[in-house]
């Protein structure tokens, strides 16, 4: 072979292996996700202005520590009530927002509501939890619920002073007409102070239950 072309030969050669040196990434691959931030300072002063307001109203409360958990989940700035006026079964960590708009919703709409409609107070709410690290719907890929950001709760009874339990499940679309326009009341009021209201006019997955959230865009089903 020809020394020229012996010595192109060679330059090919190397620059193949100059220009390949970079591995190509795999299809479908992405970066690992960036672990969440801390709450700023911003943030902070937000929530301590909210728990003050929460001890002028009288509402006794846990300050919890700030956690962040796998899957971007996360528990900031929350608190856990423990006197609003009336009991509350199974609340853990909410944002302290939220669990504001939650006392002021019990008391000066849900009481009313009840003494209107049924002739009774209510003397405990039933609820069926606030944080869960789940995504929206419990349906993998979707996005992640605000009960992953401590920012949720969902409600399913209330417990009236005659000893009465009015349930979304059994009373929504049930035979009693002064209990279908409580629930229906109860809702309607929620959707004016919290963010986001779903119940069972919304999807099948809540037709036990009223979610209340303070997250995202405004929306009332």
């Amino acid at each position: 072979m020809p020394l020229a072309i012996l010595l192109v030969a060679m330059l090919a050669l190397l620059l193949a292996g100059c220009v390949g040196s970079k591995r190509p990434k795999r299809p479908g691959s992405r970066p690992a996700a960036a672990a969440p931030a801390r709450p700023s300072a911003e943030f902070n002063r937000e929530m301590a202005q909210c728990r003050s307001r929460l001890l002028q109203q009288g509402v006794k409360f846990n300050v919890l520590a700030d956690r962040t958990f796998s899957g971007g989940c996360s528990a900031w700035g929350t608190i856990q009530l423990l006197d609003i006026g009336m009991p509350v079964t199974n609340l853990g960590a909410m944002r302290c927002p939220l669990a504001e708009k939650f006392a002021i919703w019990a008391n000066e709409a849900l009481q009313p509501a009840a003494k209107a409609w049924l002739d009774a107070p209510v003397v405990k709410v039933e609820s069926m939890g606030t944080y869960s690290c789940r995504p929206v719907n419990g349906r993998a890929g979707n996005k992640l619920s605000e009960h992953g950001r401590s920012n949720a709760v969902d409600v399913s009874a209330f417990i009236l002073a005659n000893g009465r339990r009015i349930t979304v499940k059994g009373d929504w679309n049930g035979p009693d007409g002064g209990a279908r326009d409580f629930l229906r009341a109860v809702h309607a009021s929620a959707c004016r102070r919290f963010t986001t209201v779903l119940g069972p006019s919304y999807n099948s997955l809540h037709h036990d239950h009223f979610h209340f959230d303070m997250g995202g865009s405004k929306f009332c089903r």
